[in-house]
């Protein structure tokens, strides 16, 4: 046996015995669970799309069936994320499993190993040459301000704010989908599902950064579903994440009846959490964060411009 196939046998858990193969069925309904929730879907929208059983859905997510590839594939399909992903350590890593089911991050592992071994100044002169190399892109990414998160954060009545304060246009993402498929969001999701809206949201985001050199954009929650559209946004606009307590989302979303994934759902308030913990990651690869629970808009937008370093009225 070559030296490939014995790494891809470990890392599949095949010399581990049933603890292991427990763990990678496990490992497979999580990253499963975790990309329906980043996409904001229930489990009945993901059945009906990938055109198999809720309850084969169920066992897959609880990593209690052995699902077949065919139906592994087309959920897949509808969750636009390849079969490879599914086994893949956030890193891109090939799973590692170990005696007692836990995983191994190979390229998180080597980068904290080869800091350890740094000197504390060296660390120090590494981290000053980082800010030199990545500072400039700051001020040119300020021209855009784009504001991620969840409805119900608060996005659309800042971002207006912030946008007639600066004197630059202000433009809700989801009203530029609807321009360009010429169709509301409803009917978008209905004709061509969680993948096609994907491909057309990209499309509608690439079109405003070449139309717009500044702009406060808002932008749609499961922006982070798609990585090469999450990082076109995190590179050419300072992305502020607008956040609130779950249950303030869902309070303010329903005040504005407005419950469109959530919608004929009984446990909306354990989705949103889940969406939310799915989410935070991502999210919090934006510049800044900005928390509003407990507060009135005017708290809220002080607060905003103090993040931004914009200069109190």
């Amino acid at each position: 046996m070559t030296a490939a196939h014995t790494s891809q046998n470990s890392a599949f858990g095949a010399n581990h015995g049933p603890v292991a193969e427990d763990a990678f069925l496990n490992w497979v309904g999580m990253r499963v669970r975790d990309a329906r929730a980043r996409r904001g879907m229930t489990r009945k929208q993901l059945a009906a799309e990938a055109d198999v059983s809720e309850r084969h859905l169920a066992q897959l997510e609880s990593g209690e069936g052995n699902i077949s590839i065919v139906l592994l594939r087309r959920i897949t399909a509808a969750l636009n994320v390849s079969l490879s992903d599914l086994f893949m350590t956030r890193s891109g890593q090939l799973l590692e499993t170990t005696g007692n089911g836990g995983s191994i991050d190979l390229a998180s592992n080597s980068i904290a190993r080869a800091l350890e071994r740094i000197p504390a100044g060296k660390r120090a002169q590494i981290a000053a040459r980082l800010l030199r190399e990545y500072a400039d892109e700051i001020p040119v990414r300020r021209g855009r301000i784009a504001l991620i998160g969840l409805r119900g954060g608060g996005k659309s009545t800042l971002g207006a704010k912030l946008a007639k304060e600066m004197k630059i246009p202000f433009i809700e993402l989801d009203r530029e989908i609807e321009k360009d498929a010429r169709m509301p969001l409803d009917e978008i999701f209905s004709l061509y599902g969680q993948s096609g809206y994907r491909r057309i949201e990209k499309r509608a985001l690439d079109r405003v950064l070449r139309e717009r050199k500044r702009a406060v954009i808002s932008v749609g929650g499961g922006v982070v579903s798609e990585k090469e559209t999450y990082d076109t946004l995190l590179a050419n606009c300072f992305a502020v994440w607008v956040k609130a307590q779950p249950e303030e989302h869902m309070s303010r979303v329903v005040a504005q009846g407005d419950l469109r994934a959530m919608a004929d759902n009984d446990e909306a308030m354990v989705d949103l959490r889940r969406i939310l913990d799915a989410r935070e990651p991502y999210y919090r690869k934006a510049d800044m964060h900005l928390d509003t629970s407990g507060k009135t808009v005017e708290q809220s937008f002080r607060e905003l411009k103090k993040t931004l370093h914009l200069r109190n009225k």
